[in-house]
């Protein structure tokens, strides 16, 4: 019986334990992502839009102020 129980345990929580650290590491990534006006440029055209300069500051300006919503713990 432990022959099955152990196997299962274990491969639940290295998934769920993946899960988290992935997780974790995604966030930190995109907290850290900095994109210059020439990439946000090149991303608005594959997207089909042509940015100006006024909105190609506005969107950088955002990005900048952007934060990713933490996680409260209740």
């Amino acid at each position: 019986m432990w022959n099955w129980i152990i196997p299962i345990l274990t491969l639940l929580a290295g998934l769920v334990g993946g899960f988290f650290i992935g997780a974790y590491y995604l966030r930190r990534q995109l907290s850290n992502m900095q994109m210059d006006d020439k990439q946000i440029q090149a991303m608005a055209r594959s997207m089909g839009m042509n940015l100006n300069q006024k909105q190609l500051k506005q969107v950088s300006r955002n990005m900048k102020n952007t934060k990713l919503p933490k996680k409260s713990g209740k």
